[in-house]
């Protein structure tokens, strides 16, 4: 994953959400995202 940049990161957890894929794959997703300190945007569209 750390070849994602951080846009396309956080991207990736609102489609994973969304084709609502494995809870284990969005967990992977959400631990890279607390590792690089990111925040989530709360309007996402």
């Amino acid at each position: 994953m750390n070849r994602l940049s951080d846009e396309l990161l956080i991207e990736s957890y609102y489609k994973a959400q969304e084709l609502n894929l494995s809870p284990d794959f969005v967990a992977l997703i959400e631990k890279e995202i607390e590792k690089r300190r990111l925040s989530l945007p709360i309007n996402h569209t």
